[in-house]
């Protein structure tokens, strides 16, 4: 059996203090903060950025300009009311025919194109405070025979499918006509009309007034009717969702109060709106 020698014990022994020493010396300890130092606050979670549901086909409330951006009478407005509520919102653009689903299923939380608030709309959606007063209006070739609402009974006429338009014309002809011609634009209509396809359209005056005014070309004319009766467009949120209702009510009403809806009314339609609402522009009698 070796021997341990006075020597290889010390030189052993100092082998092994060594290796204690480096693994102190290896070991993290936990950092203690110096005197007077302040922690790092906690980071902040993201703002919730409410996204908006509209038909960028609806000129001058929704359209989409030449770098494809949603630009409009109603982005203005629920823009400034969200900046009043203090909450972000985008906007993506959602076909008309299943804009209604896309809040119900929590694809969009608010609404906004020109939505007249019905009866029927309130049993499945929320509506805003009316932003915008509305009615139907009949557009025709500048030199149509068509004088009156009751006038379109028995002719071709062009709507935008599941509007108020569509409602007004397939009660005045019945729900079988085949003469109600449903498109999924206002323009789309006018422009089967100037074709010579239908023999009139009928839409919300804001909308057609808006085409009339900048298709010079087409050569059509405007009609107002007593028998339309007058619409209030809303903002839509899905039934029961009080909390971002309150908020949507709350910045129209201080957009309202400081001046800024006006500014925008003015911007888009020329005219300071009634202080009951906001009457569109009028109707023109023909175009030029």
């Amino acid at each position: 059996m070796p021997t341990i020698t006075t020597r290889h014990f010390l030189k052993t022994s100092s082998v092994l203090l060594a290796g204690l020493v480096l693994s102190a010396c290896g070991k993290q300890e936990p950092a203690t903060p110096a005197a007077g130092a302040t922690a790092a606050p906690p980071v902040a979670a993201a703002a919730r950025v409410y996204v908006v549901g509209t038909d960028a086909a609806y000129a001058p409330f929704e359209s989409q300009n030449e770098k494809g951006e949603i630009v409009g009478f109603d982005i203005d407005v629920v823009k400034a009311a969200a900046q009043k509520a203090g909450i972000e919102v985008k906007f993506l653009n959602t076909p008309w025919e299943g804009i209604f689903n896309s809040v119900a299923q929590g694809d969009r939380d608010l609404l906004v194109s020109a939505i007249t608030i019905t009866p029927e709309r309130q049993q499945t959606l929320d509506f805003s405070t009316p932003y915008f007063d509305a009615q139907q209006l009949i557009a025709v070739k500048s030199d149509s025979k068509i004088a009156k609402f009751d006038d379109l009974k028995k002719l071709k006429v062009g709507v935008q499918n599941g509007t108020t338009g569509d409602e007004v014309i397939t009660k005045l002809q019945g729900k079988d006509s085949v003469n109600v011609k449903r498109f999924e634009s206002t323009p789309l209509a006018l422009k089967e009309m100037e074709s010579g396809g239908v023999d009139a359209v009928v839409a919300d005056n804001g909308v057609v007034v808006h085409y009339v005014n900048n298709n010079p070309d087409s050569k059509f004319k405007t009609l107002a009717d007593s028998s339309f009766a007058s619409e209030q467009y809303g903002i839509a949120v899905k039934k029961g969702n009080a909390e971002l209702l309150e908020k949507i009510n709350k910045g129209l009403a201080g957009i309202r109060e400081d001046g800024t809806y006006t500014k925008i009314y003015t911007q888009y339609f020329g005219a300071t709106p009634a202080a009951t609402g906001a009457t569109p522009a009028p109707a023109v009698a023909a175009s030029k």
